[in-house]
């Protein structure tokens, strides 16, 4: 029915009004073409892809940016000779929606990115997507792990990777660990305790989630406000903690560092 309305209005267009708006439309299409290729080589070329998708995943983003440039280049080149020409007439293609809407749609999100920094996920994301120290059933879970790297050595990740393949706590205990990730307050924790995290990503940021382990302190936690950045050094124990026995850092150093370049796991 919509495109019946929009091909009965096109039918009262007089000749040049119908092919002033087919250029008016065909132009668009070019410009939300062009203007999503220049969104996906700049989140390249000022490294925020990697806060949007897994890095392996690069190649598809960078090639698809540089075809859609292609594409749209070879289209404007197209239009500007046919404008030269004798034979300027574009023909406008049958849509469902009105013409324009889909490309409208398309340019205004690409200028949206453009206008807008994508920004790492903070605490309170981690907190209602829930931080847990096990990847759980639906998330890519190894048969068998062993970090070749001392216990100080491990990052985070690799200490919950450890745990979900060897969950007992107490077979953990005494051994050094040195970590960085961001603070978070979880309310049902002790007030000298913190959640020291990081987000992983295993395809895009849609599906990134939040893995932590709690830190006990000497002191208040309010000296560390949330998504404060961390470097944790310690000694592994096991506590009892919201009814369940958890590996916990019993932390000697927190020492606050920058955020890093790429703050997600893999």
């Amino acid at each position: 029915m919509i495109g019946s309305k929009s091909k009965r209005k096109q039918a009262k267009l007089s000749p040049s009004q119908a092919n002033r708006r087919a250029w008016f439309f065909t132009w668009l299409d070019v410009l939300a073409i062009g203007a999503w290729g220049i969104l996906m080589l700049r989140y390249w070329l000022t490294g925020k892809l990697n806060l949007l998708i897994h890095p392996d995943y690069f190649w598809l983003v960078i090639s698809g940016g540089i075809g859609l440039l292609i594409i749209a280049s070879s289209k404007a080149w197209q239009l500007l000779r046919q404008r030269r020409s004798t034979k300027g007439a574009v023909v406008q293609h049958v849509t469902l929606f009105p013409p324009g809407l889909s490309s409208s749609i398309l340019l205004i999100t690409a200028i949206i990115g453009l206008t807008f920094t994508p920004r790492v996920f903070a605490s309170q994301t981690a907190l209602d997507r829930g931080v847990t120290d096990s990847l759980g059933a639906t998330r890519a879970q190894p048969q068998a792990f062993r970090s070749a790297r001392n216990p100080e050595e491990r990052s985070l990740l690799d200490w919950v990777r450890t745990l979900n393949v060897y969950p007992e706590p107490d077979a953990y205990a005494g051994q050094r660990a040195r970590v960085q990730g961001f603070v978070i307050h979880p309310p049902e924790l002790p007030p000298d305790y913190i959640l020291i995290s990081r987000f992983v990503i295993t395809c895009c940021a849609a599906d990134a989630y939040p893995v932590g382990l709690p830190v006990k302190l000497s002191a208040s936690r309010q000296a560390y406000p949330p998504d404060t950045w961390l470097e944790v050094e310690g000694t592994m124990a096991t506590d009892t903690l919201v009814g369940k026995r958890q590996l916990t850092i019993q932390a000697t150093s927190l020492k606050p560092i920058a955020e890093p370049e790429n703050p997600y796991e893999y």
